[in-house]
């Protein structure tokens, strides 16, 4: 059975997807890194689904619930650049703002739906939603007051989900008009 993951976007990077005119189109890779300043998609394989999350005003949205379709760099991606003056992928120089640039950068082809800013997870869901560790040990998310997330740490990283709440989401996208 696939799992599913979470992934924070920040407000830079979904600033690019809108500056971009990125909103509404499906994006065909996102990318994982080895430093702190890309989540690392390390635990995820084919099949498995990311949930692009961003939070606006202490309202949670998904962004887009992208299924991997691998990790390997391909024809699409561009020749691997020679210096460190190169881009690292110019085949997906349209999409670079999702990482592409990031130390060790690694692209993640995806299946996705559009990106979209209008999809809010409900205050109710918030209180639900729970990850779940290679231990098996579960957490929900911290700083809810009055259905709002106040502080957003208990969501920046890349974390697996537990079954329940990846259906949840599942459900707030397939919802979505």
């Amino acid at each position: 059975m696939p799992d599913a993951f979470t992934v924070l976007w920040t407000h830079d990077t979904c600033r690019a997807l809108r500056e971009a005119g990125r909103v509404g189109e499906r994006p065909p890779v996102a990318f994982s890194g080895v430093h702190s300043s890309l989540p690392a998609w390390s635990g995820a394989g084919a099949g498995d689904e990311v949930y692009a999350l961003h939070v606006k005003q202490r309202e949670v949205f998904v962004v887009s619930r992208m299924r991997v379709i691998d990790r390997e760099r391909r024809d699409c991606c561009g020749a691997a650049p020679a210096t460190w003056e190169d881009p690292a992928y110019p085949g997906h120089e349209t999409w670079s703002m999702l990482g592409a640039g990031g130390c060790g950068a690694q692209a993640v082809h995806v299946d996705a739906t559009p990106v979209r800013f209008d999809v809010p997870v409900s205050s109710e869901l918030l209180t639900r939603l729970t990850w779940r560790n290679r231990r098996g040990q579960t957490r929900g998310l911290k700083y809810i007051v009055d259905g709002r997330l106040e502080r957003s740490i208990s969501l920046q990283g890349f974390y697996r989900l537990t079954p329940e709440a990846a259906d949840e989401l599942a459900e707030v996208v397939c919802s979505a008009p």
